[in-house]
């Protein structure tokens, strides 16, 4: 349907030309007509969230799984993961590490979460 048809349909249901300036009801009116018409009405397919620099192959290799993991419980993003690779392996992406690599980067990761977890926790005071 081109524009004009759309508009010209919209003035004779609602006497509006945007769909913007209409009300709930009317906006339900023209899809009523629409679907009179044999338009069908369809859902919008749930996005999914994608994280940035998050490795297209996670699924697939097992100890990236890991590391998404371990980032998502520290709260940290993935570049953090890219960054800490760089740093230990001069190695520009998670998903380019070997897998003796992956095992060290999770082990540094696991280091980082329980280094974090302990400055987090409430300190103790003894009582005497």
């Amino acid at each position: 349907m081109d524009d004009d048809t759309y508009r010209a349909l919209l003035v004779r249901l609602t006497g509006k030309a945007s769909s913007a300036d209409m009300t709930a009801q009317e906006r339900n009116a023209v899809l009523a007509e629409f679907a009179r018409l044999g338009f069908k009405v369809t859902e919008r397919q749930a996005r999914r969230r994608v994280f940035a620099g998050r490795p297209k192959s996670i699924k697939d290799v097992p100890m990236l799984q890991k590391v998404e993991a371990l980032l998502a419980d520290a709260k940290r993003p993935w570049s953090y993961a890219h960054g800490t690779a760089r740093r230990m392996f001069s190695v520009a992406r998670v998903e380019w590490l070997n897998h003796d690599q992956l095992h060290r980067l999770v082990a540094a990761l696991e280091i980082d979460a329980r280094r974090k977890s302990v400055t987090r926790s409430p300190v103790c005071s003894s009582a005497t």
